[in-house]
């Protein structure tokens, strides 16, 4: 049986860079990589937005990451090794490791390609020796460098020249260098700052490149003594750099490409950029970008088209936090004879921010600031916001993050060693406790921004406690005491068998202890009881999980739970079911345990590792999650202890597992691999959405948990958002439907849009202004709405940004004379030559101040000259010409061409509103022409946020490319965009409460959703679905034909859907052959017991049609998709093989055009290739030839996709000849299927697509033989142009 994943990953929260090795940041050609502790992120620039996006995750390190390379000849191979000896040739482009070196014996401190050989990789550790790895020959191993050996003190990194060939230069902790040329002496320590020399003192070699331009200059700096330009043939230092403050220092250095003898440096204890020349000591400009300092720099070697973004854009600027600086653009003073290079910085700082840097616009195009760079143990949303999520890392940091925006807005101070566990305080209060392995447990105050307690185990009092003495694993906020915290504690300090008493502690929130309870062995997990307050159970390295009863005196426990085989981990109560817990053990299993019973229910087995995150469900009392060191995460059905999905993406040990009550079916995750992502567990409630959708009682929608947890009963809701929300619109008299399905869609949807997309369909539907939420502002807002909220924003701006006018720079005896001469023409009244003096000159202002007196006409193209020149420059500057001439298309043009769609949107809009007129230039009427440009503003506008959605879908938020839509009012595109995504309940929803507006793309989309429940359980639902769409009774008629029940079950849904009886049907078929109606023949062959009748009717006459010259696909496809719903057993009996093949064939070839038409352009090869097998494989006796099929194939390639030669003359008539079959229609529905995640790497989960045979990014569809794979978007697009399985099984392809 095909299937796909149920769970859904929909976000992505990466690590930051790692900040205690040297090489750690790389980029070639338009990508750059960094590493975090145990993978490598890898971004690659998106030329159709001009977007750095991350592309993959690499990741087959289990220890730290020391260093990359990347390959100088080759963009698509880096370097990689590891603390554990390991050393990795990747591919980037195929996401994958070619070749390992498991012993590099010692610890690789730097990495780098050979200078003689691609397949050569050079690494070093510590003192030496220098070992060359040649990975991609027959003689592949690993020789050492004749001379680079023996050193005297630790190597800190090494670099190859660029043009000199073997000529290598090596760094020391001490501050020395190390040189090495074939056939010169090898210079071993030398070029010690001068400050040093004569001492012991260490400054080790921070930064290291050769010039560019020189074969012997070099780049140094060391930490202390800041930087040098060297030469290394005369072993001379030429120049030493100056810095404006004594205690700044340097951290790293590149030279920029760009700009010949310029370089940039990261200073190493604040942010600061700064900008330098080799012929001056000190820096041209300086910028602070961040609050933290710089760990690592890299300039993209290929200049990117200027880019930058709106601060009104949703999830696509770059967002500040408490470490990022906003800096105005600094003025110019005496640096101004120095003009910036152009040239974009990959920046990497100590807090693990990562951002590319515009150095010549002076601006953040990325910033991804704030990310882990380690372990992260746990993570936990706030109690009263669901946007807000808390994690706590190896790194000593707690961080908070906006899940909308997957950025960080909060961190702690850190320093706290391992943060292993948080807790957020029960309501507003606004403190995370967490435990520490260094400094006990401590309650963060996040408006305050600092720590406000401290826990001492001995005393319990308020103060600093000293470093090793008390370690928490784990702590929990007690949820009905806002002053009460468990922690269970261990001392770290006993050895061998005298173990000290460990204990689990509650405290109120000032450090008073109030409880103390012992245990023989470390206490690794605890949890309060969600029904009953005085509860709490601890999971102990005894084995044993533990229950205690805080009302009474005793410090003995109610209950000992004894099963598991090894020390148990975390333990969590039921929030549904009183007395039922869990607990995760490193026996790899998790055990279900009933307080009531005093007995152990089920026990889960699946894990092959320890078992560390556990979470339950908060509205399906049976859904219990698990996360184990085994990568994986695993969702178990409690009821029967079936495994119901397993998750492979995370690439290391997964720990935090949690989800938000409001919105319980979004759950985050945590893992070793330092990523925090966000799941949708939507897809197991599914049928009960479809409920909700066709309005069924609500016995079928919420239930109580005995109910709920019979085995294999349909799942029900039973927690407290459910009632509430039942409790809410009992209160309503009028809009009761509107309202219950966006409630439960905005419940059931995760964070990324889906309150912007209910905000605006309100807005379509007239709701009031005044009742828009205050967030409404932030997002994605209607058109009518823009102008008025962006010119309150502009209204609270304090700062004017001026615009600067260049001034060209021309030879100072030419200019004088130029200037003479104009000013000669000035006072003859000869304007027009004046002003084309002062252009020559540069002198634009003057020439434009004066142009108006020659016409108005002269001025205006004065002014689009201006801008056109500016444009070319890709400046800024030219935005006020093209506003001041009313040249609207020109910059809306230029800002879509930069990507910067929002820019665009905002200039649209303005223009449609009429605030952006043409001058006029005759004293004709220009009435016609305000209506005329009327109508082309409107016409930008959608076009723009026609480019803006598709930049959103292209990024994975189908939700936010609807909200796109819906803000022009344009409801099909919007319904299309999610269909289109596969956000079809939703789409359901936002359908039928838009209402007629949206009624054909509603239809189309509950078509699908039918064909999505037509399985076992669910048929009645199919039936539903489409009982909700007007023109039903072709519908109704394929569900019942492929309905595989008994005769009593098929005679039951054929009156749900009033169609008639088997022998009535029988009847019917014949009474419509005899008529001539083919159609209805064959459909009432298919509702009789004998549906092999339809076979041959419909086959022989598709190809008498095919044997025409007239056909079309819309005169053969209704037949042949009404026929692909014969029941699958009939169809699959051996003396139907002859008929079925054809059927495949026909299907595969018509669905072939049909991915032409909506541009499936991924999927009609595999269609064209698929036909072809079936031909060649299979008896048959179709008129279609292979040949036939391969020239329409390369006809469509050379006439539509992207090819190097232009398509023949032939090519062109046989396309031409295509679209006369297909006729080419402007349906809504048209473009690439992209479901949320597909955007998404995953780290371990390697699958390969069977179609293309490249692995597969985002969401996997596994086929019917359990082992072939394609992309659940290739699935989908497969599935709506032909029903039948890519493997010509004849089964039936679901992928929705």
């Amino acid at each position: 049986m095909a299937r796909m994943a149920k769970v859904k990953q929909v976000g992505l929260l990466a690590a930051g860079c790692q900040p205690w090795n040297n090489d750690v940041c790389a980029a070639s050609g338009d990508r750059f990589a960094y590493c975090a502790t145990l993978a490598i992120y890898i971004y690659q620039l998106d030329h159709q937005y001009n977007e750095f996006k991350l592309r993959s995750i690499m990741s087959e390190h289990k220890k730290t990451i020391t260093a990359i390379s990347w390959c100088p000849d080759n963009p698509d191979l880096f370097a990689s090794a590891s603390a554990d000896n390991l050393l990795i040739v990747w591919n980037v482009a195929e996401q994958k490791a070619i070749a390992r070196l498991d012993n590099t014996k010692g610890v690789p401190a730097a990495v780098s390609w050979c200078w003689n050989s691609a397949d050569g990789v050079a690494f070093v550790s510590q003192r030496g020796p220098l070992y060359i790895w040649v990975y991609g020959n027959s003689d592949s191993g690993v020789t050492v460098h004749k001379e680079a050996h023996s050193f005297l003190s630790d190597i800190c990194l090494f670099r190859w020249h660029p043009t000199k060939k073997g000529k290598l230069i090596f760094g020391h902790t001490d501050g020395s260098l190390s040189i090495f040329q074939p056939g010169c002496k090898s210079q071993k320590h030398v070029l010690r700052p001068e400050s040093l020399e004569g001492t012991d003192e260490e400054d080790p070699i921070s930064a290291l490149e050769w010039d560019p331009l020189s074969k012997d200059y070099l780049l140094v700096s060391n930490l202390n003594n800041g930087i040098r330009l060297v030469d290394s043939e005369a072993l001379a230092c030429i120049t030493s750099f100056c810095f404006p403050s004594a205690a700044a220092s340097v951290q790293c250095l590149a030279w920029i490409p760009s700009a010949p003898g310029m370089f940039i440096t990261g200073d190493s204890q604040v942010g600061v950029l700064r900008i330098w020349n080799v012929s001056r000591s000190t820096p041209l400009d300086s910028f602070k970008l961040k609050k933290t300092g710089f760990h690592a720099l890299h300039v993209l070697n290929t200049p990117l088209a200027k880019k930058a973004h709106s601060s009104c854009s949703s999830g696509k600027s770059q967002h500040t936090s408490s470490t990022s600086e906003a800096v105005p653009p600094p003025t110019l003073s005496h640096n101004q004879s120095f003009s910036l290079p152009p040239g974009h910085a990959v920046c990497c700082f100590m807090d693990g921010g990562v951002g590319l840097y515009d150095m010549g616009a002076k601006k953040w195009d990325f910033l991804r600031d704030l990310g882990h760079v380690e372990t992260i143990f746990d993570c936990k949303f706030k109690p009263d916001n669901p946007n807000l999520l808390a994690t706590a890392s190896f790194d000593g940091t707690i961080k908070i993050w906006d899940t909308n925006t997957l950025t960080a807005v909060h961190t702690s101070p850190g320093n706290e060693g391992v943060v292993y566990s948080l807790s957020w305080a029960p309501g507003d209060l606004n403190c995370i406790a967490g435990a520490t392995s260094r400094n006990g447990a401590f309650i963060w105050d996040i408006r305050k921004g600092k720590i406000i307690t401290r826990f001492n185990e001995e005393a319990g009092l308020l103060q600093p406690i000293p470093a090793g003495q008390e370690a928490g694993y784990t702590l929990n906020w007690s949820p009905a005491n806002r002053r009460q915290t468990g922690v269970p504690v261990e001392n770290p300090r006993r050895h061998g068998k005298n173990m000290q008493t460990l204990h689990s502690i509650i405290r109120t929130i000032d450090g008073k202890i109030l409880h103390k309870y012992k245990h023989p062995a470390a206490v690794f997990g605890c949890d309060w009881s969600q029904n009953n307050k005085d509860m709490i159970a601890t999971g102990c390295e005894d084995k044993n999980v533990r229950v205690y009863y805080l009302a009474t005196s005793s410090d003995q426990p109610l209950k000992v739970f004894t099963g598991h085989l090894a020390k148990v981990f975390h333990v969590r109560w039921s929030p549904l079911r009183e007395g039922i817990l869990c607990s995760g053990s490193d026996d790899g299993t998790v055990r279900i345990w009933d307080y009531t019973q005093d007995a152990c229910i089920n026990v889960l087995s699946g894990h092959t590792a320890p078992v560390r995150g556990l979470m339950w469900n908060t509205e399906v009392p049976y859904l219990l999650i698990s996360g184990s060191w085994d990568y994986t995460i695993r969702v178990w059905d409690t009821r029967d202890g079936n495994c119901l999905d397993t998750v492979y993406d995370h690439g290391a040990d997964v720990y935090g597992l949690t989800c938000h009550q409001n919105r319980p079916f979004t759950m985050a995750s945590c893992s070793r691999d330092s990523t925090v992502r966000l799941w949708s567990l939507t897809p197991f409630i599914s049928p009960l959405l479809l409920n909700i959708l066709t309005n069924q009682p609500w016995e079928k929608i919420i239930g109580n948990t005995d109910k709920a947890m019979v085995p294999n009963s349909p799942p029900l809701l039973c927690g407290k958002v459910s009632r509430d929300i039942k409790q809410e619109l009992e209160k309503l008299s009028s809009d009761t439907t509107a309202k219950k399905l966006r409630w439960f869609s905005e419940c059931c949807s995760p964070p990324g849009g889906s309150s912007n997309l209910w905000d605006l369909v309100s807005v379509i539907n007239g709701q009031d202004d005044s009742l828009l939420p205050g967030s409404y502002s932030k997002g994605i807002m209607h058109m009518k709405h823009l102008l008025k909220f962006k010119t309150s924003e502009a209204q609270e701006l304090t700062i004017v940004k001026m615009s600067k006018f260049g001034g060209g720079i021309g030879a100072p005896s030419k200019e004088e004379r130029l200037k003479e001469a104009g000013d000669i023409h000035l006072r003859l009244g000869q304007i027009q030559r004046y002003c084309e003096l002062m252009v020559e000159l540069g002198q634009w202002e003057k020439a434009l101040a004066v142009a108006p007196g020659v016409s108005m006409k002269y001025w205006k193209t004065l002014m689009q000259r201006r801008a056109d020149q500016l444009m070319v420059e890709d400046n800024d500057d030219a935005i006020p010409y093209c506003i001041a001439t009313g040249d609207i298309k020109k910059i809306v043009t230029f800002f879509t061409g930069r990507g910067q769609l929002l820019e665009a949107l905002l200039i649209a809009q303005g223009a449609c509103e009429g605030n952006i007129r043409t001058p006029q230039t005759s004293s004709i009427n220009h009435k016609t022409n305000d209506v005329d440009n009327r109508h082309q503003y409107q016409s930008l506008l959608h076009n723009v946020c026609g480019q803006l959605a598709e930049l959103y879908f292209q990024d994975g938020c189908a939700v936010l490319a609807a909200c796109c839509h819906l803000a022009v009012d344009n409801v099909q595109l919007a319904i299309s965009s999610l269909i289109r995504g596969n956000e079809l309940e939703l789409a359901a929803c936002v359908g039928i409460v838009l209402g007629e507006t949206a009624a054909q793309s509603t239809a189309y989309c509950l078509e699908l959703l039918a064909r999505k429940y037509m399985t076992p359980l669910t048929w009645e639902l199919s039936v539903d679905l489409l009982r909700m769409i007007p023109e039903n009774h072709i519908l109704l008629a394929k569900v019942c034909a492929f309905y595989p029940g008994t005769t009593a079950e098929i005679h039951q849904l054929r009156e749900r859907c009033f169609l008639p009886s088997l022998e009535e049907c029988r009847a019917l078929a014949e009474e419509s052959m005899c008529e001539g109606d083919l159609f209805s023949a064959v459909k009432f062959h298919l509702l009789t017991s004998e549906p092999e009748n339809a076979l041959k009717i419909a086959i022989d006459h598709v190809k008498e049609q095919l044997t025409g010259s007239d056909w079309t696909v819309d005169s053969i496809h209704p037949i042949l998709d009404l026929l692909s719903y014969i029941r699958t057993d009939r169809l699959l009996m051996a003396k139907f093989t002859t008929a079925r093949s054809e059927l495949l064939i026909l299907c595969g070839y018509i669905g072939g055009l049909l991915a032409i038409r909506k541009q499936y352009s991924s999927i009609v090869p595999a269609l064209y290739e698929y036909t072809s097998q079936l031909l060649k494989r299979r008896e048959v006796s179709v008129p279609l030839k292979i040949e036939q099929l391969s020239m329409e194939l390369d006809a469509w390639r050379a006439c539509t996709q992207i090819c190097s030669n232009p398509p023949s003359e032939s090519q062109k008539e046989d396309f031409r000849c295509l679209e006369k079959r297909i006729l080419t229609v402007n349906s809504v529905s048209c473009g690439a299927d992209y479901v949320t995640g597909s955007n998404l790497p995953s780290h371990s989960d390697v699958q390969i697509s069977c179609f293309t045979g490249h692995r597969i990014q985002g969401p996997v569809f596994l086929l019917e033989d359990g082992k072939s794979t394609i992309s659940l978007n290739d699935a989908l697009m497969w599935a709506k142009v032909n029903p039948f399985s890519p493997l010509g099984t004849g089964v039936r392809i679901n992928p929705f």
